[in-house]
């Protein structure tokens, strides 16, 4: 396998323990990973320049280019990005969740691949925005929820170790 960087949107700056975020665009961060046969090598974490203002058409993705990103992982993606991804020469991957170092893996066993954009091509910026309004509270939920089982994950780790 050659060498290679993956770009993984995340909510956090936690680097590989970070929590993938469900939106390329909107997510605060972005973790890039180094990977050279099959091994992680170096690990940056990046603030997503456009997260306030989510970007004009194509900004995200080539500031995703400018960081040497061949691989986009995200938690789902607009069809327009996609697009230019591909234009890029980006492969792009949706679908993933969790932590980024779980997607990674699962990237580099063959488990997670592909893309499908989050919704229906032809929206209209207008209703594309409308689009994520709407969704916003069920991302939340989403969020809200992993954020409890990390919690309990944390919260058992500790016992453990009390008990050790």
């Amino acid at each position: 396998m050659k060498k290679m960087r993956v770009a993984v949107s995340a909510d956090d700056n936690q680097g590989l323990e970070g929590m993938i975020s469900a939106h390329f665009g909107r997510c605060p961060y972005y973790t890039l990973v180094d990977i050279e046969d099959r091994k992680v090598g170096m690990i940056k974490v990046v603030e997503n320049p456009f997260y306030y203002s989510h970007g004009n058409s194509g900004e995200v993705p080539n500031f995703i280019r400018s960081q040497g990103a061949s691989v986009m992982i995200a938690g789902g993606m607009g069809p327009k990005a996609i697009n230019f991804f591909r234009e890029f020469g980006i492969e792009v991957v949706t679908g993933a969740s969790g932590r980024v170092r779980d997607a990674i893996n699962s990237y580099l066993d063959g488990s997670l691949s592909g893309s499908q954009s989050c919704h229906d091509g032809g929206y209209q910026h207008e209703r594309e925005s409308q689009w994520h309004r709407d969704e916003e509270p069920a991302s939340l939920r989403d969020e809200a929820a992993a954020l409890q089982k990390q919690l309990a994950e944390v919260q058992e780790r500790i016992a453990r170790l009390g008990q050790g």
